[in-house]
C-alpha cells in the first residue's frame, strides 16, 4: 500500500517527492515505492455560484435576494478541473492507504485540501504535515512527526466559515447594489471597512486646520537648552504668551538645578511577522504588500532560505533554540559572514525577548532556514527582503547596545529648561545596521564638551524663539494601510495584501506617487452601503470569532447563523435606501465592442479606458507607470501611446520618444540591453491586458442589466 501526499503547489510537491525518493514522474503527480505525491493548483474546489442553487438566481434580480443556501454546495473550478480529476483518481486508488495533507500550514491551506477530499468522496484516514520551511531537513522531520488530521478539523471549520461568510455578505451585497444602482459596485466584509478607513483619513486631512506654535531655545555654558512647561510640553500656541515668556529670559542667568547621568540598554527590535515586514519594505523600498509577499514566497518555496511567510507571530518556540546555530551557519555568507561567525563563537541563550511559546500560534516569526544561501541566485528585490530578515535575525541574537544619557535641568525665573544627549558606548546589535543612521544614532539635541556644574549660575549667550505648524495626518501608503488593517483586526496576514489589490482593481482607490486616494466611485459606494458594513469593529469581531472557531472555543453554526441574520438586515437596508449613483468619469468615446460610453479610470499601474458594462469587458491602456527614471528629476515616468508613437512622459514636463529612450539607455550602459528593454515593455503590455481580478469578477461578468 502507498500513502498519497497532497501539496498545494507543484514546486512544493516536487520538493517533497524528491525527499521521499519518488522518481516516476508524470504531468500531475510523482510516484515512488511508498508514496505518491500530487498537488493542487491553489484552489481546485470552491463554493458553488448562486445560479447552481436554482434557476431563479441566474438573472440578477433584487426580488430573489438575499440568497441564503440551506445546504452549501461545492463546485470544481473549470480552469483546473483536469488536475482535480487526476487527484480524485489517486485518492480513490485501491493501493492508496491514507492521505497526507501537505498544503500550506494555515487556514486557507487546510481549506484547499479538505474541499478536494470532500469532493472526491474520500473515506480514508487523513494525516497532516505541518512545517514552517520546505528545506529537505524540515520535510524529513515533518514526515517523522505527522499529526492526525482530526487535530486540525477546527482550523478547517474556521476556514469554511470564513468562505461562507464572505459568500453571504459579498455576493448578496454586490448583487443588491449592482441591481439597484445599475452600476458595477462590489463590496465585502473586509474590503468595505478598509475603504471606509481610507475615506476617514481623507476627511481628517480635508478638515484639518493647522495651528501655529512657538517655543524657546537658550544657549548657555556651551549647551543648548529647550524650554518646556511642567507637563513636559515644548509648544506654546499663543504667540503673545510666547513673546512674554521671552521677556522673562532677557538679561538673566541660568541656574543649573540638576545634572544626571544614566546608562541605558537598547535591545534589538523584535523579529519580523509578515505585516511588519510588509510595512517596512514599503517604507524602505516602495514595495507593495503583495510584492513583498510574492518575494517572500519565492525565498520560502524556491530558494528555501526563509521560513513560512504568512505568520502573525514575532517570536520563536523553545524547541527551536537548538537550531539557531545551524541557521547562523547557513546565512554566514557575504556581508553577514563576520557577524554570524562572531555569534557562532558565543553561547546562544533562549532569551524571553524572542523565545515565547505562548506567543506563537500556527507559525513562528520569519527567520532564515538551515539551507545554505547562494546570494548570486537571487534577484535584486529578493536580496533586499532577504537582507531585512537576516539582519533582524542577527540583531536579535546580538548583545544589546549601551549608551550613556546625560540630562541637565536649568531654571530661569522658575521656567524649566532642559538639555539632554546620548553617547553610544557599545554598539551591540546596532553594529549590524551601521549604514542605517536611523538605527545607529539616537536623537541628539546637543553634545556636551564639559557639562555645567550643578548648583551654579551661568550667563546666557543667546535666546531664540522657534516656530512651527501642526501637520495634517499623512495619507495612507500601502505599507501604513496594511499596518492599520492589522491594528484594527481587518483580515488576516494571508489576506490583507489581496484586499488592497481588490480595491485598486475595482477602481475604488488609486495611487499618486506612494499615497493612496479614494476615488469618486469609492466615495459613492460608501454612501450607498449600510453603515454597519463600513464599521471595522464589526469585521474585527467576526475575525476574532473565526479565531475562536479555529481554537475550538466557538460553535461554527452559531457564527454562520449570525452572518445569515446580518445579511438579511443588510439587503433590507439596501432595498429601502434612496441613494443615487452616477458615473462622473464617463468619456465621449464609445466602446468598440458594445457601443456604450467608456469610463476613464486610474489603475494601480496606469490609466485605462474600460467599458461600463462588465459583460463586455473591453479595456484599453492609455498609459502605464514604468520603472524607467526621468533623466531630469529621476522620478518614474509613464509610457503613453501605441506602437512606434509610444513615448515616456514625466510629471516634471520631460518627454522622450521610446526610440530615444532605448538609445539613451544603450549609450549610458545602464545594464539593460535592447532585448531586455523590449522584454520589459512586453511584460508591461501583458500586465495591461490582464483581466481585472477581484473577488466578484466572475459574478459580475454574468450580470444582465
Amino acid at each position: 500500500m502507498k500513502r498519497l501526499v497532497l501539496a498545494e503547489k507543484p514546486s512544493v510537491g516536487r520538493d517533497i517527492a524528491r525527499v521521499l525518493d519518488c522518481k516516476n514522474q508524470s504531468h500531475s503527480y510523482i510516484e515512488g515505492k511508498d508514496y505518491i505525491v500530487t498537488w493542487a493548483l491553489g484552489h481546485l474546489v470552491s463554493l458553488a455560484d448562486p445560479e447552481q442553487y436554482g434557476k431563479e438566481y441566474k438573472e440578477w434580480d433584487m426580488n430573489v435576494l438575499p440568497m441564503i443556501p440551506d445546504h452549501w454546495k461545492l463546485t470544481v473550478l473549470r480552469q483546473t478541473s483536469k488536475q482535480f480529476q487526476t487527484v480524485k483518481k489517486l485518492i480513490l486508488r485501491k493501493d492508496v492507504s491514507d492521505i497526507i495533507i501537505a498544503t500550506d500550514a494555515g487556514r486557507e491551506g487546510e481549506l484547499v485540501a479538505r474541499w478536494i477530499l470532500q469532493m472526491s468522496g474520500n473515506k480514508k484516514p487523513v494525516f497532516r504535515l505541518w512545517i514552517s520551511s520546505v528545506t529537505d531537513k524540515a520535510i524529513q522531520n515533518g514526515f517523522k512527526n505527522l499529526k492526525p488530521g482530526k487535530n486540525y478539523i477546527n482550523l478547517y471549520h474556521a476556514a469554511r466559515s470564513r468562505a461562507q461568510a464572505d459568500w453571504l455578505v459579498g455576493i448578496n451585497a454586490t448583487r443588491a447594489l449592482t441591481c439597484k444602482y445599475n452600476a458595477q459596485l462590489s463590496c465585502g466584509r473586509v474590503q468595505t471597512p478598509t475603504l471606509s478607513m481610507i475615506e476617514e483619513r481623507e476627511s481628517e486631512i480635508k478638515n484639518f486646520k493647522p495651528k501655529k506654535f512657538y517655543g524657546w531655545k537658550i544657549s548657555a555654558c556651551g549647551t543648548l537648552f529647550i524650554w518646556e512647561n511642567h507637563q513636559g510640553n515644548q509648544r506654546i500656541f499663543d504667540k503673545e504668551k510666547a513673546q512674554k515668556l521671552g521677556e522673562v529670559f532677557k538679561n538673566q542667568k541660568i541656574f543649573i538645578k540638576n545634572v544626571s547621568k544614566k546608562e541605558k540598554k537598547s535591545y534589538a527590535p523584535e523579529l519580523y511577522d509578515l505585516t511588519t515586514l510588509q510595512k517596512e519594505a514599503s517604507k524602505k523600498f516602495g514595495f507593495s504588500p503583495k510584492q513583498t509577499l510574492n518575494l517572500m514566497q519565492s525565498l520560502y518555496e524556491h530558494h528555501k532560505v526563509l521560513t513560512y511567510p504568512r505568520t502573525d507571530s514575532r517570536y520563536l518556540t523553545s524547541d527551536m533554540v537548538d537550531t539557531l546555530k545551524e541557521r547562523l551557519k547557513a546565512c554566514s555568507v557575504g556581508p553577514y559572514r563576520q557577524i554570524a561567525s562572531s555569534l557562532l563563537r558565543k553561547e546562544l541563550k533562549a532569551s524571553k525577548r524572542f523565545i515565547n511559546d505562548a506567543k506563537v500560534s500556527d507559525h513562528h516569526a520569519i527567520i532564515p532556514t538551515e539551507q545554505y544561501v547562494q546570494l548570486s541566485s537571487m534577484t535584486a528585490d529578493e536580496r533586499k527582503i532577504y537582507d531585512m530578515v537576516v539582519r533582524r535575525f542577527l540583531a536579535i541574537l546580538s548583545e544589546p547596545s549601551k549608551s550613556e544619557q546625560i540630562q541637565i535641568e536649568g531654571k530661569i525665573q522658575g521656567e524649566i529648561l532642559r538639555a539632554r544627549t546620548t553617547f553610544l558606548k557599545q554598539s551591540g546589535w546596532k553594529e549590524i545596521y551601521i549604514q542605517d543612521e536611523e538605527a545607529v544614532h539616537e536623537n541628539t539635541i546637543t553634545k556636551f564638551i564639559n557639562p555645567p556644574e550643578c548648583g551654579k549660575f551661568y550667563s546666557v549667550d543667546q535666546i531664540l524663539m522657534t516656530n512651527g505648524e501642526t501637520q495634517a495626518p499623512g495619507r495612507y501608503t500601502e505599507g501604513t494601510l496594511i499596518d492599520q488593517m492589522d491594528k484594527k483586526g481587518l483580515g488576516t496576514v494571508a489576506t490583507r495584501a489581496d484586499i488592497i489589490d481588490k480595491l485598486f482593481h475595482s477602481y475604488l482607490i488609486e495611487k499618486k506617487e506612494n499615497d493612496i486616494f479614494i476615488t469618486s466611485k469609492g466615495k459613492q459606494l460608501l454612501e450607498l452601503v449600510p453603515q454597519d458594513l463600513k464599521k471595522s469593529e464589526l469585521t474585527a469581531d467576526w475575525e476574532r470569532k473565526l479565531g475562536a472557531i479555529a481554537d475550538g472555543k466557538q460553535n461554527e453554526q452559531k457564527f454562520i447563523k449570525e452572518i445569515q441574520k446580518y445579511t438579511k438586515e443588510l439587503i433590507h437596508d439596501i432595498k429601502k435606501s434612496d441613494g443615487k449613483f452616477h458615473h462622473d468619469n464617463l468619456t465621449r468615446q464609445k466602446c468598440p465592442e458594445c457601443g456604450k460610453l467608456l469610463l476613464a479610470v486610474n489603475g494601480k499601474h496606469g490609466k485605462f479606458l474600460v467599458c461600463q458594462d462588465r459583460t463586455c469587458g473591453y479595456k484599453k491602456t492609455i498609459s502605464r507607470q514604468t520603472n524607467a527614471r526621468c533623466p531630469v528629476c529621476h522620478k518614474r515616468m509613464e509610457l503613453v501611446g501605441e506602437g512606434e508613437k509610444q513615448k515616456f512622459i514625466c510629471t516634471c514636463g520631460h518627454k522622450e520618444k521610446l526610440s530615444s529612450f532605448k538609445e539613451r539607455r544603450k549609450k549610458e550602459g545602464a545594464g539593460m540591453s535592447k532585448r531586455e528593454v523590449n522584454r520589459y515593455l512586453k511584460k508591461q503590455q501583458k500586465e495591461a491586458k490582464e483581466p481585472i481580478n477581484h473577488a466578484f469578477a466572475d459574478a459580475l461578468a454574468k450580470i444582465k442589466l
